[in-house]
């Protein structure tokens, strides 16, 4: 996963996106790494307002956080369609490392339960994909800390690569590392602790291990609250396929995680 060097941030100049723009700003900042403010026009439904002009949108672009990010390397792009093709297809394109997304805002970031747009781009997406729900309660950028990093496992194909950018990104931070595997029941517990061991990449051989037993959401959640997570790591499928990227219970993850998550 690292380094990060180009991040991709689509914007929609809600209350959300201006509080992911902070997080948006703590990786830009700590990795060094361009970042790319996107906003796409969609193509206006029966029941919308009149739209702004594009030089409206141009200007709205250019001024959104200006001031903030004076010292950071910006790039501002506007485009004009479907906004989760759009922005699936120029982080393709233009090789991007990581897309920054809060899990609603305006217009079409709000349809269904984590934005159609961003519920998307999670299915579709190469890179790796941060989502926050709790970004109008956002910290401030100096109080952003991460100290605490939860990796949630299954035993599929992607275990290897999500332990691994977890690790990373925790030896960079020098955080804890907490690595999370959810059974059915807590019979054969030790069983799964013992092979998640065997597992293990050398990077997070010192990551606490836990094995708990409950329904997958509901207990990531509770743990990642427990352990004072910072940031949650989970994986998504390796191919899109018919039903994409996004495993089954990462909806539900996403929408109960008590800190940011990124999808790897």
């Amino acid at each position: 996963m690292l380094p990060l060097k180009k991040i991709l941030f689509p914007i929609d100049f809600s209350e959300h996106c201006v509080g992911a723009a902070r997080y948006a700003e703590a990786f830009a900042g700590r990795f060094d790494a361009e970042l790319t403010l996107m906003h796409v026009i969609a193509h206006p439904q029966y029941n919308d307002l009149i739209p702004e002009s594009r030089a409206d949108l141009r200007q709205r672009l250019d001024s959104f956080l200006a001031e903030e990010l004076e010292y950071f390397r910006v790039h501002r792009v506007l485009v004009e369609g479907d906004p989760a093709a759009n922005i699936v297809n120029y982080a393709i394109e233009e090789h991007f490392d990581l897309i920054m997304l809060p899990t609603h805002g305006l217009g079409d970031f709000r349809r269904f339960l984590l934005g159609s747009v961003t519920a998307k781009v999670l299915h579709d997406s190469d890179c790796p994909v941060w989502t926050g729900v709790h970004m109008a309660e956002a910290p401030q950028l100096e109080n952003i800390v991460f100290r605490n990093f939860l990796c949630s496992v299954d035993m599929g194909p992607q275990f290897q690569l999500v332990v691994e950018s977890a690790a990373e990104l925790a030896e960079q931070y020098r955080a804890k590392l907490s690595v999370l595997h959810v059974v059915p029941e807590p019979a054969g517990a030790a069983e799964v602790r013992h092979k998640i061991e065997g597992l293990l990449p050398h990077s997070a051989k010192d990551a606490n291990i836990l094995v708990e037993a409950g329904e997958i959401a509901s207990i990531v959640s509770c743990v990642a609250t427990r352990v004072q997570a910072d940031l949650l790591l989970i994986g998504r499928n390796p191919a899109p396929g018919m039903f994409g990227r996004l495993r089954t219970d990462a909806y539900s993850i996403i929408r109960q995680s008590p800190c940011p998550v990124i999808s790897v």
